[in-house]
């Protein structure tokens, strides 16, 4: 019989949707994200070519001290026949499946992607019924909300909740339009002052 993986946020929720799933299946929990934007350097390049312009990439980190997780979850999936990616149904947890499709080099436009909104057996058991590929629309809305917190963070800012603008010192003003464009007002540069709208590459 198949062996399936199927990988939940909290330890807590892996214990009991093993229970539901019976022998054939290994549930195991991802302990929220395993990779994020570097803390010591910038973890954010723009691509100012022409055929990239206006676009940017973030530059992804393993979060220190998730070594020994990403290493058993990998020694996991190879023993797997399907891994499937069950973090929560939201932005966050979109981008968490995101991230480990990436790490477990799962393809993220394979039905690799369940969701539930209550964690009982019929609803497990339905999801598993019905994988989807990740979605990257939710998944770009994560990125995008993190390059802007990242931008901020340490830095004293005024926040507009009502126009989402965010306003770094005299350094930064970045600003969260509709959909994943990001405008980034970079100041004090040697070429004067740049304004930027970048996408998501």
């Amino acid at each position: 019989m198949a062996k399936t993986l199927v990988i939940v946020e909290s330890p807590t929720k892996s214990k009991t949707i093993e229970k539901f799933l019976g022998k054939n299946y290994t549930v195991k929990a991802s302990m929220g994200h395993l990779r994020d934007l570097p803390k010591s350097t910038l973890g954010v390049t723009f691509l100012p070519d022409e055929e990239h312009a206006n676009e940017f990439e973030p530059k992804y980190i393993n979060i220190r001290g998730k070594g020994d997780l990403i290493k058993s979850l990998k020694a996991e999936a190879k023993k797997a026949d399907k891994v499937l990616l069950a973090t929560d149904p939201d932005r966050e947890g979109e981008a968490i499946s995101w991230h480990l499709a990436f790490i477990l080099g799962i393809d993220p436009t394979s039905a690799c992607r369940i969701e539930f909104h209550e964690i009982t057996a019929a609803a497990v058991k339905d999801a598993i019924k019905h994988p989807r590929c990740i979605d990257m629309d939710m998944v770009d809305a994560q990125q995008a909300r993190r390059i802007v917190t990242y931008a901020k963070e340490g830095e004293e800012c005024f926040i507009d909740e009502h126009l989402g603008f965010i306003k770094l010192g005299s350094r930064v003003d970045v600003y969260l339009p509709v959909g994943t464009e990001v405008c980034v007002k970079m100041g004090q540069s040697t070429t004067g002052d740049q304004t930027i709208i970048a996408k998501l590459k």
